[in-house]
């Protein structure tokens, strides 16, 4: 029997997700050209925002073992945390570049391209989580496991890669700042 009924659930949320998915990007590049001239810089916020990821992707293994051990509301309430962080952190670096001039990357060689991979990699994949999160998590609330199962998979993988590359380039640029 298919786990989706004829009044499913999360069609309602389709088009929130794809405007969601839209907004937030457009929003974020719109206020990366926006400076506030009059507010000090928040120069402390990097460590913070690059903690939230490494704090992320530990919550984001721990849900993945809660659910690998049947435990649902464990897994649930640690998703819902991750996400949260995510948000956080969003306002933070938005916050961060409102209020400062960006840091140029100062390596050079080879360990420049790797920087630059890894941060490119790192924005595209930010950009495109979005709908993968909010659909996996709308499956997750409509009751269609194995749909949300199959894209829980790749979700998972790549906002992994997302929070631990979050570290990654803000230990790599941390000596410019």
């Amino acid at each position: 029997m298919k786990e989706q009924s004829v009044s499913d659930p999360s069609k309602k949320y389709s088009k929130l997700i794809t405007v969601v998915s839209i907004l937030i990007p457009v929003v974020v590049a719109v206020l990366f050209t926006v400076r506030l001239p009059n507010v000090a810089p928040l120069d402390f916020l990097p460590p913070i925002y690059a903690s939230i990821n490494a704090l992320t992707a530990l919550i984001l293994v721990v849900a993945y073992v809660a659910i690998r051990k049947k435990k649902i509301k464990l897994h649930e309430s640690l998703m819902k945390t991750a996400i949260a962080l995510s948000l956080v952190f969003l306002v933070m670096y938005v916050a961060y570049h409102m209020t400062s001039d960006p840091t140029p990357f100062g390596g050079e060689g080879m360990v420049k391209y790797i920087y630059y991979f890894i941060l490119i990699s790192h924005i595209i994949l930010s950009i495109g989580i979005i709908p993968m999160v909010l659909i996996t998590y709308v499956r997750a609330i409509s009751k269609r496991f194995t749909d949300h199962k199959k894209i829980s998979v790749i979700t998972f993988t790549i906002w992994l890669y997302i929070a631990i590359t979050g570290v990654v380039v803000y230990l790599m640029i941390a000596p410019y700042y």
